[in-house]
């Protein structure tokens, strides 16, 4: 169960992730459009796990990749922006599958 605060840091996180990836596309994101679709941070504040959601584009994996070669890069332009904070976490980040799930789930339900 999330606290109110942690809440909160998730969701602060996941608009300025929104944000630098709308601006940078081009670079991190290939030209892909990339959208953040949920930020679990840990009790610790140490980790925010975000999920993404990655459109017309190249391949999602060639897409995380790049992701997650500028991880640090883009952990440096958030924690910028972020001023209340201490310590930024650390991102980890994952292809967020749910629509595929939902659209599997709803084909199966037709047959």
């Amino acid at each position: 169960m999330s606290s109110i605060r942690q809440n909160k840091i998730e969701a602060v996180i996941q608009e300025e992730l929104s944000v630098y990836f709308q601006r940078h596309s081009s670079e991190v994101c290939l030209g892909s459009m990339v959208s953040v679709t949920v930020v679990r941070i840990t009790s610790d504040l140490s980790l925010a796990r975000c999920y993404l959601s990655i459109f017309a584009g190249p391949e999602k994996e060639v897409v995380l990749k790049s992701i997650k070669e500028h991880a640090s890069k883009i952990r440096g332009e958030v924690g910028k922006r972020i001023k209340n904070m201490r310590k930024i976490p650390d991102f980890a980040f994952f292809i967020d599958d749910s629509i595929e799930y939902a659209a599997t789930i709803d084909q199966l339900l037709k047959k």
